[in-house]
């Protein structure tokens, strides 16, 4: 299997990081005409695009589905949050899954608080280095030690502006390689069809069952939930937060080709990159498109469009050329248009920003200096468009 794998990316094309080599190409119109065409005509079409040819179609909410508190502190983090852990279990026709979810929230806070909630990569005792956090028993892919990922995450300086989080680590859902979806929340429902959800869409789901659960929690207010998430899971974020209109905030990170940029540039990650490496990611349907992008008869501006009127925040990173920065600028800039006709101020920039000249209307991006990664910078502007879009409510 390694050398397999290796004799695929051998044989992959390099990656086009020339703008001069980007090819022609037209974006498939959003078709937007009114708030009404919109939500009972346009809408629901693109989403079926989306499910049919790229992330595939997922369960519906789980009939039978728990949340147990494992454990809860009022006074962690040196006493400034009230710490949760919670087991979300649900069933499906094969059997029993679940994710276990940690939660902090200001300790001093005054009634229900919004929440960030997002997906994080080595286990929920990375993102601290609270010794209280559960350490996961799923396979992990590098084992980063207790707070090892922390500076992804600011959680003193979110609770310190009001704002909860909540975490879960990806692969209680499904582990993040090429099982034949044999494990994760596949197993509980069996293998999908052509058009039947990837890892991509499992992660997405995770994150709606995670909403289930912030829903029946008296400290969140659940009707200002921001879903977040950076990479693959910037991915899952946008899928997300267009296939689940109870999120009222969505933010991407960083997260390229089948996330925020646009397919159709072929530059950077490509469809061929995506379904050669990582074949478990999109449903089999989405096969059909690699090195045929012009054949695609969606691109991911349509996926941002779906989100709204709901705010939207897309963010890159100078050195990411892999993600396609200006990809990601130009298919927000694309989404615009469904924001405008639904009555938002959309995107308040036509042409890329400066590095570290962020914008921010309903629709918001910035791009920083520096590599793919989640810093103290990117949740400085998330908090700031929280506090416009979310504080507002």
């Amino acid at each position: 299997m390694h050398c397999l794998f290796l004799m695929i990316l051998m044989q992959a094309p390099a990656a086009n990081y020339d703008e001069a080599k980007v090819p022609p190409y037209t974006l498939p119109a959003i078709g937007i005409t009114s708030a009404k065409q919109w939500k009972e005509t346009r809408r629901p079409e693109i989403i079926r695009l989306f499910e049919q040819q790229m992330y595939g179609k997922s369960p519906a909410k789980p009939v039978q589905q728990t949340f147990e508190l494992l454990e809860m502190d009022k006074s962690a983090l040196s006493g400034t949050a009230i710490r949760k852990q919670v087991m979300v279990t649900y069933a499906g026709p094969k059997g029993k899954s679940s994710l276990e979810l940690l939660l902090y929230f200001p300790a001093n806070a005054k009634g229900k608080v919004p929440v960030f909630l997002g997906m994080n990569f080595d286990g929920n005792q990375c993102v601290s280095a609270d010794p209280a956090i559960r350490e996961t028993k799923q396979w992990v892919r590098s084992k980063v030690g207790r707070g090892g990922c922390a500076s992804r995450w600011q959680i003193e300086k979110v609770l310190a502006r009001g704002y909860g989080l909540a975490t879960f680590y990806y692969g209680d859902l499904d582990p993040d390689f090429d099982d034949k979806f044999e494990n994760g929340v596949h197993a509980i429902y069996g293998k999908p069809a052509a058009d039947e959800w990837g890892a991509v869409a499992a992660w997405a789901w995770g994150l709606s069952r995670a909403l289930d659960y912030l829903e029946t929690d008296p400290a969140v207010d659940a009707k200002r939930v921001a879903v977040l998430g950076h990479s693959r899971l910037g991915k899952a974020s946008l899928w997300a937060g267009a296939s689940d209109e109870r999120f009222a905030l969505v933010i991407s990170i960083q997260s390229g080709a089948g996330g925020a940029a646009l397919s159709k540039r072929i530059y950077g990650e490509t469809v061929n990159d995506l379904n050669t490496r990582f074949p478990h990611w999109f449903d089999a349907n989405f096969k059909q498109y690699s090195g045929k992008e012009k054949a695609l008869p969606m691109d991911q501006h349509m996926l941002l469009a779906l989100i709204a009127p709901r705010p939207l925040y897309v963010c890159s990173a100078e050195e990411d050329q892999w993600a396609d920065p200006k990809g990601e600028f130009l298919s927000a800039l694309a989404a615009d248009s469904a924001y405008r006709v639904l009555g938002t101020s959309g995107l308040p920039a036509k042409s890329m920003p400066a590095v570290g000249q962020p914008v921010r209307g309903t629709i918001g991006y910035h791009i920083r200096p520096g590599k793919h990664e989640v810093n103290e910078y990117d949740w400085e502007q998330f908090l700031a468009f929280a506090d416009m879009h979310l504080k507002s409510k």
